[in-house]
């Protein structure tokens, strides 16, 4: 049975004030923190709504920096009662070897930092120590048996710094490394990558990634331009018995991934404004299955990808894309593949 990813924000308070954050993108908004009860609710609700569509939860918990949420050692312990596994998407500020060691008694599966940049770069994104401090966490991270993911967000700003971002990751022995791009709240803050630049470190990137096969570090292709990129590689190829109305890979947007906000609203997807409902109005159920949530399942409407035949495998980033467009279904910016009419 597969899984269905929950990524929940049970809180916005954070130590950080990142410079590409959703959360404080507009200004300085109030921030909530989700009370015990309301996430009592969420997991049962979550739980149902997997048993109907015959899924298993995963939760990917997170905020602001979850931590910093009064009932956090009480909202795990809830999952644990269950036997649901989780991810922490958390800083790293917090982290001790007795909250690691804690975090591991109550079921973390795994647990993700983000650097951003060599230390000038990442420190500027986030805050002055954050480098120092997030590298130094990853070994306490683990030592207490969880595994230690490493997320990066590529923007123009970061993209020369990548290569040396990875070889730190697997100098300490990260666990997993995975990047993703920078969606822009509007297009004046974008940092834009040219679609053959994007490809160009792509190629870089893959050269690295093959250099490191064997480190015990694990590459997640997140981005998934990833495909094309191997598409045109002769690395990924179309399985013969691909259905034409199956969906087999790409965004996760409307399939197998929703976000939930401190304050019980629901998003098909945190990077861009996606809002499909509050789950304490309405069923989570209801919520998933509903018009909102089938508004970004209408794959013939991706104004490019629809007449590529990866369609069923890629879709680019669409958060990338309405990020620049406030358009869903508008194509990629860093996709580079011409598309014959």
């Amino acid at each position: 049975m597969e899984y269905f990813a929950f990524q929940w924000h049970i809180t916005d308070r954070c130590d950080q004030r990142c410079a590409h954050c959703y959360i404080f993108a507009e200004g300085h908004p109030e921030l909530v923190d989700m009370s015990f009860s309301q996430a009592r609710q969420v997991i049962a609700d979550c739980v149902e709504m997997c048993r109907r569509i015959n899924r298993l939860p995963y939760f990917y918990i997170t905020g602001g920096d979850p931590i910093l949420h009064h009932r956090f050692w009480d909202i795990l312990a809830l999952l644990r009662e269950r036997d649901i596994p989780f991810t922490i998407l958390g800083n790293p500020f917090h982290l001790t070897d007795e909250v690691c060691t804690r975090l591991k008694a109550q079921g973390c599966d795994k647990y993700q930092l983000s650097i951003d940049g060599l230390r000038d770069t990442h420190d500027a994104i986030r805050k002055p120590g954050s480098f120092d401090t997030t590298i130094e966490k990853i070994a306490l991270i683990r030592k207490a048996g969880i595994r230690c993911a490493v997320m990066t967000t590529v923007s123009g700003t970061n993209l020369h710094e990548i290569p040396a971002i990875i070889d730190l990751a697997v100098a300490h022995k990260v666990d997993i490394f995975a990047f993703g791009r920078y969606c822009p709240t509007s297009f004046e803050k974008s940092t834009h990558i040219e679609p053959l630049e994007y490809r160009d470190f792509l190629e870089r990137i893959w050269r690295k990634f093959e250099q490191y096969k064997d480190s015990g570090t694990i590459f997640n292709l997140k981005d998934h331009l990833w495909t094309l990129f191997l598409y045109e590689k002769g690395l990924f190829h179309i399985p013969e018995d691909a259905e034409a109305d199956t969906l087999y890979d790409g965004c996760h947007c409307g399939d197998c991934h929703i976000t939930i906000l401190p304050t019980g609203n629901v998003m098909a997807c945190r990077r861009f404004e996606s809002p499909i409902g509050n789950l304490f109005d309405e069923p989570l159920y209801r919520i998933y299955q509903g018009e909102k949530m089938n508004a970004y399942r209408q794959h013939d409407k991706f104004e490019k990808c629809s007449r590529c035949e990866l369609l069923r495998f890629c879709r680019g980033c669409p958060a990338v894309a309405y990020g620049y467009t406030h358009n869903f279904y508008a194509p990629d910016p860093q996709c580079w593949k011409e598309i014959q009419n």
